[in-house]
Parts: structure tokens; C-alpha cells; sequence
């Protein structure tokens, strides 16, 4: 028998285990049984039979690979499906906001899954709270846990913002939602969470907020209106000061049978304007352009530093005639120093600011904004620890001033980064304010005529502050709402309301007459507060639409873009026309090219 027999019966026997194969199997089958008994043939068979073998092994291998595979990646998408379906309730991409949604339309997307909006927001700085408590429970275990003080800090800080966020949602101040959170956490039975803070961490923490706002104020001050409305400054800040102080001391002295230096004494504590309740509203008109044309919120910054000079001066040198502390004449004569020494050193440190950092290093505005904020946490606290705070915060405000009117529109870079900062800034300003109205101080007989003469004040205020910006060209308006800008109180008072208790139970601790003067010097200072800050704020931030007008630059800016775009729209028109022109003038040329062609042809 030939070899080429015996491979013949072997493929024969073995046909239908081969015919399980792929095409190229059988073709090299049908190849054997031909007959092809040569020689030279023989390598041909046995390297094919062998590239067979291979195929089939590779295809089990790839086969049983993907049959185990997919049982595993069935379960996990089957399991995937299930929980999809079990909560898609949650999901919003179940239940997208139909296109005219209602009101419980909005509160049922809101809490779905995944977090998003108002409600993302909220949780993020919950998280942000939690995590940095978190980090001060680490670092200094008692001090953050319940009756220390940075745990009351933490909390102060995260319901004043959630405050704040409520009250802006009736179209009112945030700062006024933060001032009733600072009182409520100090005078809710079983909370008290007010009293567990250091009073010289709250000193402290509201002096740097109030930095902070008046660099903010600073670099938003126009110069082109502060140059027109220079004597007007001067005479806002002068004139209803006095005259509120001189009024108020007649009114306590015949109401509450005050002595008349601790009449003058009170006056001038209730006379100040609050720059931490006036500087906020006022950059919010400069952000929406009233009245900015007219120079008001310019107007109403710079004199309110010049006021509050002017208020604590008065006080000190009531408090010293009262008590007999220090130089009688030095006294006298410390407002107007201190007046100098603000102006002088703010603008010594704004040109400073000028060159340093310079314009060739990296991250200007950055390096600019850690710069100015330093020279002014430096004034602040360097004139307070040298005994003359009332320069501390005008020079601040100069510094700011003349380092941005050399910075011009580079500014606004350290004015988004500023307005970051008072973000943190102004809940802790307003909630520990808040946080010093103690209510326990209160005396109740006092509250009746303490309020009364507050009233009388506040109108007499209102009249002379209309005096005083009678010749600057403002309509009756614009007079009546500086009159009720003029109105807030809150910073002042509670710095130095205080101040002459505490100096009568050092000076004459056997005295208890002036002990009694003081303490209803305090309680009226708190009920100024609590007046005179929520109502003011609430007024100017509901008749400034009113009564002030539109900035035209706004105006301007807004048509020049529109005209801008109509140009563009324009232009863009104009080359699409021409373009095709030129397209059909080059299919002419084409096209009688061709002709030309044809004809010499």
C-alpha cells in the first residue's frame, strides 16, 4: 500500500471530526484526498496541516474567552439596571425640569440627584465648614468643641451666611439676616453660642473685616467726583454729625436726666454712621450704576470715615473732660492729628503700593492684593495698638484710594479678588456685631425714652444731612435718599459703647452714679443698633431704584456693544455678498475660458 493510500483511509476515518472545522480545514482535506502522493509535496501538507492546527487553537482560545467574559459583564450591567430603576425617583435625569415648571416642579428638582444649584452650593459650604471645624478640632481639641471658641466661630460663620442667604431671598440685604443671626445665638435661651466667644477674638476678627471693606471702598472711590464734591464731603461728615450729637445731648439731658458731658458723650456714640452697613449698600449701587453719575456712592464712602473721625473724637474728648485722663488740651486737639496722620500715612503707603510689586513679575494683581490688604491690617491694628484708631481706618481708605488711581483699570483684578475676600469677611463682621447686643443689658425703663430721642435724632440727622448736599446739584430725590444713607448705625457703637461703662467702673469703681449713666449709655447704643442698622439698610436697598437715576455710562457701554454688533453683522453680511460675487465672476471667467477653447478649437 502507497503512502498516499494509507493517508487517504486515515482522512476517511477521521471526515466528521474534521468537518467541525473552519473552511480552511476542509479545503486542506479535499486537498489530501485528491491524491497528491508527490514528494515534493509532502512539506506543503505538513506545514498547512500545521497553520490549521494553530487557526483552531487561536479560535477555542478567543471562543472561550469571550464566553466567560460575558456572564461577569452581564451580572454588573444587570445590577447597574437595577439600581438605576430602584432610585430613579432621585435622578434628574429621570425627571428633568419640564419646560413651564411650577413651584413644587422646582422644589422637587432641587433635592434630586446629582446635587446641583442652590442646593450644591449650600452643601459645599456646609462641607467646607464641617472639614475646616474638622481641622481645628485636630489642631486644638477643647478650644473646637461645644463652649470653646472657634467652635462658636464655626457656627456663627455658617448660619450667618445661611442667613444671609435667606433674607436675600425677600429682595433684602444679606447683612441684615447675618446681624439678626449674631443676636439670636446670643440671647436664645439654651443656645448662647454669642457669649462663648473671646471678646478679643471678635475685636480682632471684626477690625480685619473692616479692613477689608474699607480697601473695598478705597479702589471704588471715583476721583473725577471726589474732586468735584470735595467741600461736600467735608460738609456731610461734618455737619450732620454735630448737629445729631448737639440735639441728642439736649433731648437725654431733659428725658433721662443725663448730665450734660455724658449727654454730649452719648450724642457723639450715636452720631457716627456705620461704614461696615453704608460702604456694602453703596458698592451694590456702583455695581448696578445709580446714582454713580451723580457721584452719591462716592460721596456717601468718603464722608463716612470723616464722620466717624469726627464722632469718636468728640466722645473722647467728652470722655476725658468727664473722667480727667490724659492732657485736657492733647484731647482737644487729637481729632485733628489724628485726621492728619490718616491722610498723610494712607498716601505715603499708596505710593509706595505704586512700585512695589512691579509691573514686570508674575501674578501682579495677586501679589498686589496681599500687599495692600497687609498695609492695611498694618494701619488698623499698628494706630489702634498706638492709641489712634480713628487714623487707622481713614488711612486705609486713603491708601486704597491713591494706589488705585495709579493701578486705573489694572484695579479691577484686586477689586474681584477683594469683593472674594469680603465674601468670608462680611459674615463675621455683622454676626459679632450682632453677637455684642445683649438684650439681658437692656434696662426696660429706658427703652420708651432711649427709643424717643433715638427717633428725634434720626430726624434732625435726616434734615441736616439734606443741608448739607443742598448745593451740590442733586434733585430732591437724590437729597432724600443721602438723608436715608446717612441713617445706619452700628460699628461705632458697638467699638466704644462700652468704652465709658468700662472706664467708670475702673476710674470710680465707689461711684455708683456713673456706673448707672454708663450702663444706660450702653443700653441705648444697642437699641441704635438694633434699630437704625436692619431698617437702614432695608431702606436704602428699596428706594435706591426709586430715587436715584441711571447711570448713563451703562447706557452708553450697552449701545456702543449693541452698535458694535450690528457693525459686525454688517460686515460679516457685506463679505458673504462679496464672496459670492467673486465666486460668480470667476464661474464667468470659467465659463467663457472654456468657449474661447472651444471655438479656436
Amino acid at each position: 500500500m502507497t503512502s498516499s493510500d494509507t493517508v487517504g483511509n486515515f482522512v476517511e476515518q477521521n471526515r466528521d471530526a474534521m468537518s467541525r472545522t473552519d473552511v480552511s480545514a476542509s479545503e486542506h482535506t479535499r486537498f489530501i484526498e485528491d491524491g497528491e502522493g508527490e514528494m515534493e509535496n509532502s512539506g506543503a501538507i505538513q506545514e498547512r496541516s500545521s497553520w490549521v492546527d494553530g487557526v483552531n487553537e487561536r479560535n477555542m482560545e478567543e471562543g472561550g474567552s469571550r464566553v466567560r467574559a460575558v456572564p461577569a459583564q452581564g451580572k454588573c450591567v444587570r445590577c447597574a439596571q437595577r439600581c438605576e430603576k430602584m432610585f430613579s425617583i432621585c435622578l434628574t435625569s429621570y425627571h428633568p425640569l419640564p419646560p413651564a415648571p411650577t413651584w413644587s416642579d422646582r422644589c422637587m428638582f432641587a433635592v434630586r440627584c446629582p446635587p446641583h444649584g442652590r442646593v450644591a452650593q449650600t452643601l459645599t459650604l456646609v462641607m467646607m465648614a464641617v472639614l475646616g471645624w474638622a481641622a481645628l478640632w485636630a489642631i486644638t481639641k477643647d478650644d473646637a468643641l461645644p463652649g470653646g471658641n472657634l467652635f462658636a466661630l464655626t457656627v456663627l460663620l455658617v448660619l450667618c451666611v445661611i442667613g444671609g442667604r435667606l433674607i436675600q431671598r425677600i429682595k433684602l440685604p444679606p447683612l441684615l439676616g447675618m446681624l439678626i443671626v449674631g443676636i439670636l445665638l446670643r440671647n436664645v435661651p439654651g443656645i448662647m453660642v454669642g457669649s462663648w466667644i473671646d471678646p478679643v477674638w471678635a475685636s480682632s476678627i471684626r477690625l480685619v473685616a473692616l479692613t477689608v471693606i474699607l480697601i473695598r471702598a478705597g479702589l471704588g472711590l471715583d476721583p473725577v467726583q471726589l474732586r468735584r464734591l470735595s467741600w461736600t464731603v467735608l460738609l456731610l461728615a461734618f455737619l450732620p454729625c454735630v448737629v445729631e450729637a448737639s440735639t441728642l445731648a439736649v433731648v437725654i439731658h431733659f428725658l433721662l436726666d443725663f448730665p450734660w458731658l455724658w449727654g454730649f458723650m452719648l450724642g457723639f456714640v450715636l452720631a457716627a454712621v456705620s461704614p461696615a452697613v453704608v460702604v456694602p449698600s453703596m458698592l451694590w449701587l456702583q455695581e448696578v450704576g445709580l446714582g454713580v453719575d451723580q457721584g452719591i456712592p462716592t460721596l456717601v464712602i468718603a464722608s463716612g470715615s470723616v464722620d466717624d473721625v469726627i464722632a469718636i473724637t468728640g466722645f473722647a474728648v467728652c470722655l476725658g473732660i468727664t473722667f480727667t485722663t490724659g492732657n485736657l488740651v492733647f484731647t482737644i486737639f487729637r481729632g485733628p492729628l489724628e485726621l492728619l496722620m490718616g491722610v498723610a500715612g494712607g498716601t505715603l503707603a499708596g505710593i509706595f503700593l505704586w512700585y512695589f510689586p512691579s509691573t514686570d513679575q508674575k501674578g501682579v494683581p495677586r501679589v498686589r492684593v496681599w500687599m495692600v490688604l497687609g498695609t492695611g491690617l498694618l494701619m488698623t491694628f499698628g494706630s489702634r495698638t498706638a492709641g489712634y484708631a480713628g487714623s487707622g481706618a481713614l488711612g486705609c481708605l486713603v491708601m486704597a484710594f491713591v494706589a488705585g488711581f495709579r493701578w486705573k483699570m489694572d484695579k479691577e483684578a484686586v477689586e474681584a479678588m477683594m469683593s472674594d475676600l469680603w465674601g468670608v469677611a462680611q459674615p463675621f463682621l455683622f454676626g459679632l456685631i450682632g453677637a455684642e447686643v445683649d438684650v439681658l443689658k437692656i434696662q426696660p425703663q429706658t427703652i420708651g425714652l432711649g427709643v424717643a430721642a433715638i427717633v428725634i435724632g434720626s430726624l434732625v440727622r435726616m434734615v441736616a444731612s439734606g443741608v448739607a448736599v443742598s448745593g451740590a446739584g442733586f434733585t430732591w430725590k437724590e437729597r432724600l435718599f443721602v438723608a436715608i444713607a446717612w441713617l445706619p448705625k452700628a460699628t461705632v457703637q458697638a467699638a466704644i459703647g462700652s468704652t465709658a461703662l468700662d472706664t467708670a467702673r475702673e476710674l470710680t469703681p465707689q461711684d455708683t452714679t456713673n456706673e448707672k449713666l454708663g450702663i444706660q449709655l450702653l443700653t441705648i447704643a444697642v437699641l441704635v443698633i438694633l434699630i437704625t442698622a436692619p431698617l437702614g439698610s432695608a431702606l436704602i436697598s428699596l428706594t435706591a431704584r426709586h430715587l436715584l437715576r441711571k447711570s448713563m455710562r451703562e447706557d452708553l457701554d450697552r449701545d456702543s456693544a449693541i452698535e458694535m454688533n450690528n457693525i459686525g453683522e454688517c460686515a460679516q453680511e457685506d463679505d458673504i455678498e462679496l464672496q459670492a460675487h467673486l465666486a460668480e465672476g470667476q464661474e464667468q471667467v470659467s465659463v467663457q475660458g472654456k468657449c474661447d477653447h472651444n471655438e479656436s478649437v
